[in-house]
C-alpha cells in the first residue's frame, strides 16, 4: 500500500473531500393522474383500449405488417435527424471530458535556443555570442475546494443525459412519422381501388343510359349526368396518386435516401395495416418514466440547478498549486547541470473581491435559468398528458366513427342495387341512380380514410406514449 507523507494526505482529503457549493439537485415531484380519461370514460372503448401495461419499444410490430416493419428498422439505421441527435451526444460527451481536465494538474514544456550579440566596428560588424540554450517545465494545478469544477462537471453530466433523451425522442418521433406516412400511401392506393371500381360501375350506367337514350327512353339530360359522373370520379385518381408519390418521397427521405428510390417497391398497392383488437395504454404514471421529451426536460432542469453551483464558487477563494524549473546554458551537454537550473513553486490564491455586481447577477441568471427550466419541465409534462387524452379520444370517436360508415357502405351499396334494377326496368329516374352512385362513393371513400385515421391515431397514441425506443 502507497504511504502519503502527512501533509500531502491533509491536501487530498481537502481536495477530494471539500465543499460543493450550489444547491443539490432534487428531482421534481409531479403528480399524474391515476387513470386514463379517455378509458375509463367511454364505454365503447373498454373493449378497445385497457390500462395494461404494455412494451412500446418496437410497438410497430403490432400492425403485422412486414413492410412497415422493414421501413421503420431501416430507418432507425440510416435517418439523418438520428444521427444529428447522436452527433450532440458526443459533443456533450467531450465537453465533460474538457471540464473534467479541470480536476487535474496541468503540465508543459519549453525550450529555446537564443544568439544575442553587439554591433561594432567602423562599418557596424555584428560580434556574434554563443547561443544560449534554455529548457524548462511547469505544472499548475487548480484545487477544486469549494466544488466550481465538480458543478460544471455535474451539469455535463445532465447535458449528456439530456442529448440521449433527445436521441430517444428522435427516434421516437422518426417511427411514427414512417407509420404515419405509410398508412398514407395505403389508404391512397385503397381510395384509388374504390375509384376504380365505382368507375366500373358508371361507366356501366352510362353505357345503359346511351342504349336508352338512343331508344329514345330517357333524355339527353340522363346521358348528360352519367357522363359527369364518370368524369367526376376519374377526376378524384390523379390526386391520390399525388399523395401516394410525395409520401413516397417522405419516407425516402427519412430513410435518408433519394426521393425515388422508393417508388417502385412501394408504388405496388397493399390495404393499411389493422389495428389490434387491444390496445394497453398502461397508467398515466407510467408516461413520465418513458417519454423521452419528460425525462429530458427533467435533465435540463438539473444540468441549470448545477450551474448556479458553478456560479457561486465564484464568490470563494482559488487556491492552486504552481511549480517551475528552468535551465539555462550555452554548452548543451551542460545544459541539465545542476548549477545551471533554478525551480520555484508554491500554493497560489487568488480571491476576486470586486467584479462590479458581475458575479451575484451571474448568480441571479443562473436561478432564473433554473425557474424557466422547471416551468418548462411542467409545461412539458401537462402536455404529454394532454397529448394522450386527446388521441385516446380521437381513437375512440374514430372508431365508432368507423363503424357507422361500415353500415352506411353496406346500405348504400343496397340502395345502388335497387335503383339499379328499378332504372334498367324503367320504373325510377336516372337521378335516383346517380344519387346512389355518389352516396357509395362517398361512403365507401371516407370508410377508407377511416380506416386510415384510426390507424394513424392509434400510431400517434404510441408516439404520445413515449414508445419506438429502447
Amino acid at each position: 500500500m502507497k504511504h502519503y507523507p502527512p501533509r500531502t494526505f491533509l491536501l487530498l482529503a481537502l481536495v477530494m473531500g471539500g465543499c460543493m457549493v450550489g444547491p443539490d439537485y432534487k428531482p421534481p415531484k409531479t403528480q399524474a393522474p391515476p387513470v386514463w380519461s379517455g378509458v375509463t370514460n367511454s364505454a365503447a372503448a373498454d373493449t378497445r383500449l385497457t390500462a395494461n401495461t404494455v412494451e412500446l419499444a418496437q410497438w410497430w410490430t403490432r400492425f403485422q405488417d412486414p413492410k412497415l416493419t422493414e421501413l421503420v428498422n431501416a430507418a432507425l439505421r440510416t435517418n439523418l435527424d438520428v444521427q444529428l441527435a447522436e452527433s450532440l451526444l458526443r459533443q456533450a460527451r467531450a465537453t465533460r471530458g474538457k471540464d473534467a481536465g479541470g480536476l487535474w494538474p496541468s503540465m508543459s514544456v519549453s525550450g529555446a535556443a537564443t544568439r544575442t550579440g553587439a554591433l561594432s566596428g567602423p562599418y557596424n560588424n555584428s560580434v556574434t555570442a554563443p547561443a544560449v540554450l534554455q529548457a524548462g517545465a511547469g505544472a499548475l494545478w487548480n484545487l477544486d475546494f469549494f466544488g466550481g469544477t465538480r458543478r460544471q462537471l455535474e451539469s455535463d453530466d445532465a447535458a449528456i443525459q439530456a442529448a440521449r433523451e433527445n436521441i430517444y425522442g428522435a427516434q421516437v418521433t422518426l417511427v411514427s412519422q414512417v407509420a404515419l406516412d405509410y398508412f398514407q400511401v395505403r389508404s391512397a392506393q385503397e381510395q384509388i381501388a374504390i375509384a376504380q371500381t365505382n368507375l366500373q360501375s358508371e361507366v356501366h350506367t352510362a353505357e345503359v343510359t346511351r342504349l336508352k337514350g338512343a331508344a329514345g327512353f330517357v333524355s339527353a339530360l340522363d346521358e348528360a349526368n352519367a357522363d359527369a359522373q364518370v368524369a367526376t370520379t376519374a377526376a378524384t385518381i390523379p390526386p391520390l396518386e399525388t399523395v401516394i408519390q410525395q409520401n413516397i418521397f417522405a419516407l425516402s427521405v427519412l430513410l435518408a435516401r433519394p426521393p425515388a428510390a422508393l417508388l417502385e417497391d412501394l408504388s405496388r398497392p397493399g390495404a393499411v395495416p389493422l389495428t389490434p383488437p387491444e390496445v394497453p395504454v398502461g397508467l398515466p404514471s407510467d408516461l413520465l418514466r418513458r417519454r423521452p421529451d419528460i425525462r429530458a426536460a427533467e435533465a435540463n432542469l438539473h444540468e441549470a440547478s448545477a450551474l448556479i453551483g458553478v456560479a457561486v464558487a465564484d464568490f470563494y477563494p482559488q487556491f492552486s498549486l504552481t511549480g517551475s524549473l528552468a535551465y539555462q546554458n550555452s554548452v548543451a551537454r551542460d545544459l541539465f547541470a545542476g548549477p545551471n537550473g533554478v525551480y520555484s513553486g508554491g500554493p497560489q490564491v487568488n480571491w476576486p473581491i470586486f467584479s462590479g455586481g458581475s458575479t451575484i447577477s451571474n448568480v441571479r441568471l443562473q436561478k432564473a435559468l433554473t425557474d424557466a427550466a422547471y416551468i418548462s419541465y411542467q409545461k412539458t409534462v401537462l402536455t404529454a398528458l394532454s397529448d394522450v387524452e386527446s388521441n385516446l379520444v380521437a381513437f375512440t370517436k374514430e372508431w365508432d366513427h368507423r363503424e357507422a360508415l361500415s353500415v352506411a357502405v353496406v346500405k348504400n351499396r343496397r340502395a345502388l342495387q335497387l335503383s339499379q334494377q328499378l332504372y334498367q326496368a324503367g320504373t325510377e329516374e336516372f337521378l335516383t341512380v346517380l344519387d346512389a352512385e355518389r352516396s357509395l362513393l362517398a361512403s365507401e371513400t371516407a370508410l377508407a380514410q377511416s380506416r386510415q385515421a384510426i390507424s394513424s391515431d392509434l400510431v400517434s397514441i404510441y408516439r404520445a406514449l413515449g414508445g419506438g425506443w429502447e
